[in-house]
């Protein structure tokens, strides 16, 4: 089976791929809200359509949270290579809804400057790059009436919310969910005109530390000076965990964790200056003494991503709260054990409690570091059909994020994941005015479909 016609018929049929693109954009598939159960729902069936529709065993399946799409292709046959394909249909909430230029959840090609871009919520993550893949699966499908290898689609609705529901679900269907390997686009490119392939991902470590004391809320003028302020004390203990050099200090922390990066990052050319410079920075944070690529790939971090206690509302209320908390992630490396930094944490907090203070520790998710090997045939392949489609070499990178499924296909599944992703740093994942560049889907679209080319012909 011949590529060229299926790049061919891409190109002949943008437009429809734009609109079907357009019409996943419009189902509001907001995993953390309970409002939008049904949306969830309503997705993972416009998924399960779309596949049976290629000719796949499709159908959704139920989970105690939102449901998984899980579709199977036969491919020419037995023998062929089998990859599995897994995306997540499931977006982040679009609040604060005042600061989008146009609706989230109703779609948008505009004029950027760098060409169209599509601007909606999960217009790159997950749903652009979802449709990238199902956009090649279905051109083959038109053109040659089959695909080129055996294939597998999962496609969840949690990843947006740690995915509680998808390892019991890999456990359960381990026998049909095994591949020669998993091919997830989530990740990003290394600018617009260099395609890169993800090797290295940071794990996490996601808690919550509540510091309770006094019974009520206090009167700040009667109490001032003998209760004790559980904000003082978090504020305090949260302060800790950094030193002058910004090291973490928790105990064992960098147990297990690499001195040195990769040498070969150093010949990608990172512009520290350019990277903060787009969010309005100009000064780098983080490990004294690091390269910045070395601090975003390869070092491990502690952020305090949300705090919170007495009165924030407008205008002046004088109180000692009786509680006080915030929400805490550690981007972890491979060596680290997520659990043991866990337990480090909360050692570190206890340890600085006075009387009269309790807290409360609970884990949101955990993830290991991950390395993935980069001289399978499988990134070989995907190195050459990414230098064809672009006219320059793909580049193997790390990434500063977390996709823990990575982790779970390997020790529940067996196998390793190919990471081709074409986001890019301004994208603005997560932030109103998610967008994707069509280019990059467009080239998506077509370097998937010259990945199934390539592996299908090596068969045998």
């Amino acid at each position: 089976m011949q590529t060229q016609p299926v790049l061919d018929h891409i190109e002949a049929t943008l437009d429809a791929a734009r609109e079907r693109w357009f019409s996943f954009l419009r189902i509001p598939s907001v995993s953390a809200q309970p409002a939008h159960a049904g949306d969830c729902a309503a997705a993972a069936a416009w998924v399960r359509d779309q596949l049976a529709a290629m000719g796949f065993q499709a159908a959704v399946h139920d989970t105690p949270g939102h449901p998984i799409v899980l579709g199977h292709h036969p491919g020419p046959g037995p023998d062929a290579p089998h990859l599995l394909f897994y995306g997540h249909y499931d977006v982040q909430p679009a609040e604060p809804l005042e600061l989008w230029d146009s609706p989230p959840f109703d779609p948008v090609l505009q004029d950027g400057p760098h060409g169209p871009r599509v601007v909606a919520r999960g217009a790159v993550d997950d749903k652009g790059q979802v449709m990238m893949w199902l956009e090649a699966l279905r051109a083959w499908h038109a053109v040659h009436g089959t695909l080129p290898v055996r294939v597998t689609a999962l496609i969840e609705g949690e990843e947006e919310v740690s995915s509680e529901n998808l390892e019991p679900f890999l456990a359960a269907h381990r026998d049909a969910l095994r591949a020669d390997v998993a091919v997830i686009s989530d990740t990003g490119m290394w600018d617009r005109d260099t395609p890169a392939l993800t090797t290295r991902l940071r794990g996490i470590a996601y808690v919550q530390v509540t510091i309770h004391a006094a019974a009520r809320d206090l009167h700040s003028g009667i109490f001032g000076g003998s209760a004790l302020n559980p904000v003082n004390l978090l504020a305090r203990i949260l302060a800790d965990l950094h030193d002058a050099d910004r090291r973490i200090q928790l105990p064992g922390f960098y147990d297990g964790v690499a001195d040195a990066a990769p040498p070969e990052w150093a010949a990608l050319g990172f512009d520290e200056a350019e990277f903060l410079g787009g969010i309005g920075l100009s000064v780098p944070s983080g490990e004294r003494g690091r390269g910045g690529l070395e601090r975003l790939w390869a070092r491990p971090t502690a952020d305090v991503n949300g705090i919170w206690g007495g009165y924030a509302g407008p205008g002046s209320k004088t109180v000692i709260a009786a509680d006080a908390g915030a929400k805490v992630s550690f981007r972890l490396v491979p060596g680290q054990d997520p659990a043991a930094v866990v337990q480090s944490f909360r050692d570190f907090v206890h340890a600085r409690l006075p009387a009269d203070a309790r807290a409360e520790i609970e884990v949101f998710g955990t993830a290991p570091g991950i390395e993935i090997p980069s001289g399978s045939r499988f990134v070989q392949a995907a190195r050459d059909v990414l230098a064809e489609e672009y006219g320059r070499p793909a580049v193997l990178i790390g990434s500063g994020g977390s996709i823990p499924v990575v982790e779970s296909m390997r020790r529940l599944l067996g196998m390793d994941s190919l990471l081709m992703g074409f986001g890019l740093d301004d994208d603005q994942v997560h932030s109103p005015n998610e967008k994707f560049d069509w280019a990059c889907f467009h080239h998506g679209m077509r370097a998937h479909a010259r990945l199934l080319g390539r592996l299908g012909a090596s068969q045998g």
